[in-house]
C-alpha cells in the first residue's frame, strides 16, 4: 500500500476520485504519524484526532458521489498554526499570558475557507510567543524540533507547521510569515513555503506586525501550495487590505517553465555581509541558479541600489515598537509569564521615540519603491532564503543572538517590508545534512509567477524528504 501520509496533496485526491484511498485511510494514516513522531518533534500545541474523523468521512461521501466534492483539497488532512484564531481549537500565540478556555467561537478568514474547501483539520501547530523570533520554542509548549535532525531548530515562527507536514503528520500546512516566519523554518527543515503578496490571503483579527504581516502555505510538493493558494486567496471583508477583485487561478500556467524569462540574481540583496552568508548556503544557492539557466531563463546577476538603506534597522524598528504597544495591553502579572526575549524587545520598542519609528515608516515606503522599480525590470528575483542553516534548539537567533535583534533573517525581512510575493524552495544540503533554501520573489500580485518558477525547479530537483520520515 502506498504510503497515504507522505503523499502530496494533489496525488491524494487523484486516488479519492479513483477510490484507491479515501480521506479516512489517509486522515488515519497522518495520525500514525502523529502518534509515532510527534513525541520526538513536538509540532502540535493542539490535536483533535475525533473532528477530523468525522471531517473525512462526511469528505468520503463526497467523493463516494462523484462530482460532489467541496474543493480540488477536499478531504486532504492539514494543519494551522497556533496563530491562526480557529473555531473550536485553542488559539494560544504561544503564551502562558493568554487564557486557556477561550473562548474559540470564530474562525479566521483562512480557517474558514479551508473548512468551506472540505478538508480535514488535525489540529493546531507551534509556534513561539505572538510568534515573536524565527525559532519555535515557548514556555507554554516547549521546544520543536527540526525533522533533519533532532535537537536542531526547526526554525520559525512556524516552525511546528513545517516539522510536522515534513514526516507526514498532515499533507498541507499553514503558517504566517511577519519577517519571514513562513520561509525560515521552510528553509531550515526542506520545504516548499510560500508568502504571498501582501493582503491576497486575508488575514484577521488583525497581527500585532501589522501589514508586515502574511499568511501562507507550507507544503512538500509547489503544486499543493497552488491549489492551497486557489481556496485562501478569496476576498474576506475583516482583512482591510484584502483584495475584493482577486479570482486568480494560480495552476493557470503553472506548467509553462522559465523559459526566457528574465531573472535577476542577488547573492546579498546589496546589503548582506558576504561573511555573514554560510559558504554552503551560497554555493548551493549558485548552483541552483545554474539551473535556471539550463531552463532557459535570461539570468544576469545584479542587486537593487538601497541608497544606504538597511532593511534589518527598518525592520527591528516596526518590529519591536509593535511588540512594546502589543505587551501594553497586559497587566504585569501577566508579563511576567512571558519569554524574556520578547519583554525584552518591547522594552527597546518602548525607547526607540517618536523620530525612530516614523523614519523607518518613511525608509519602508522608500524601499518599496526601490524594489518596485527593480521588479520592473525583472521576471523574477533569486537570493538565498537564509544566510545560514538549522542551529541547536532552544537558541533564539544565529550567531549566539537574543532574537531581539531580527537581523539574522536579512532575505526574508526584506520582502515583508516591502509587501511581495516571496517563496523559498530546497536547493541542497549543508556539510551537516541540513537543508538550504532559494529564495524566488516577484513583483506584487504575481504570485502565480514564482509558483510556476519554483515548479519548474522542482521537476529537475525534487524535494526530498527528510530520513525521519521514512522511519515509520
Amino acid at each position: 500500500m502506498t504510503d497515504l501520509a507522505m503523499m502530496p496533496a494533489h496525488a491524494l485526491v487523484k486516488l479519492y476520485k479513483s477510490r484507491k484511498a479515501s480521506p479516512v485511510e489517509a486522515t488515519r494514516a497522518a495520525l500514525a504519524r502523529i502518534d509515532a513522531l510527534n513525541p520526538q518533534l513536538n509540532a502540535f500545541q493542539h490535536l483533535d484526532p475525533d473532528s477530523a474523523l468525522r471531517a473525512a468521512r462526511a469528505s468520503e461521501k463526497r467523493w463516494k458521489k462523484g462530482g460532489k466534492r467541496l474543493s480540488d483539497i477536499d478531504g486532504v488532512p492539514i494543519t494551522i498554526k497556533d496563530m491562526v484564531l480557529t473555531k473550536g481549537m485553542p488559539t494560544r500565540m504561544g503564551s502562558l499570558a493568554t487564557d486557556e478556555n477561550g473562548p474559540w467561537t470564530v474562525d479566521s478568514p483562512v480557517a474558514q475557507r479551508l473548512r468551506e474547501a472540505g478538508t480535514v483539520l488535525l489540529g493546531k501547530t507551534t509556534s513561539p510567543e505572538y510568534g515573536w523570533k524565527g525559532v519555535t520554542d515557548s514556555r507554554l509548549f516547549g521546544a520543536t524540533h527540526n525533522p533533519w535532525k533532532i535537537g536542531r531548530t526547526s526554525g520559525g515562527s512556524s516552525g511546528g507547521g513545517v516539522a510536522a507536514e515534513a514526516v507526514g503528520m498532515g499533507s498541507l500546512a499553514i503558517g504566517t510569515d511577519g519577517a519571514g516566519s513562513v520561509r525560515i523554518p521552510c528553509s531550515f527543515s526542506g520545504l516548499f513555503g510560500f508568502k504571498p503578496t501582501q493582503g491576497r490571503v486575508p488575514l484577521w483579527p488583525p497581527s500585532a506586525q501589522g501589514t508586515l504581516s502574511h499568511i501562507g502555505p507550507m507544503t512538500r510538493t509547489v503544486r499543493d501550495a497552488a491549489m492551497m493558494m486557489n481556496v485562501i486567496a478569496r476576498y474576506d471583508a475583516r482583512d482591510a487590505y484584502a483584495r475584493p477583485d482577486d479570482e486568480e487561478n494560480f495552476l493557470k500556467g503553472f506548467d509553462k517553465g522559465v523559459k526566457g524569462l528574465r531573472i535577476a540574481y542577488s547573492p546579498n540583496l546589496g546589503f548582506v555581509e558576504k561573511e555573514k552568508i554560510d559558504r554552503d548556503v551560497a554555493v548551493a544557492v549558485e548552483q541552483a541558479v545554474r539551473v535556471f539557466k539550463t531552463l532557459g531563463a535570461k539570468v544576469v546577476e545584479d542587486s537593487p541600489d538601497l541608497m544606504g538603506m538597511d532593511p534589518r534597522k527598518i525592520l527591528n524598528a516596526h518590529w519591536q515598537s509593535n511588540v512594546a504597544l502589543l505587551l501594553k495591553s497586559y497587566s504585569p502579572e501577566k508579563r511576567e509569564l512571558m519569554d524574556p526575549g520578547l519583554l525584552k524587545a518591547a522594552e527597546v520598542g518602548a525607547n526607540l521615540g517618536q523620530e525612530a519609528v516614523v523614519s523607518a515608516i518613511h525608509q519602508r515606503q522608500q524601499l518599496s519603491v526601490i524594489l518596485n522599480n527593480f521588479m520592473a525590470k525583472y521576471d523574477l528575483l533569486l537570493t538565498p532564503t537564509m544566510p545560514v542553516t538549522a542551529f541547536n534548539v532552544n537558541e533564539p537567533a544565529a550567531w549566539g543572538g537574543d532574537g531581539v535583534d531580527i537581523g539574522w533573517t536579512p532575505f526574508t525581512l526584506t520582502f515583508n517590508l516591502t509587501r511581495q510575493p516571496a517563496g523559498t524552495i530546497p536547493c541542497g544540503l549543508d556539510r551537516d545534512g541540513m537543508p538550504i533554501g532559494l529564495q524566488i520573489v516577484s513583483a506584487h500580485a504575481r504570485d502565480a509567477l514564482i509558483l510556476r518558477a519554483a515548479a519548474a525547479y522542482e521537476r529537475v530537483r525534487p524535494i526530498a524528504a527528510p530520513p525521519m520520515a521514512h522511519q515509520v
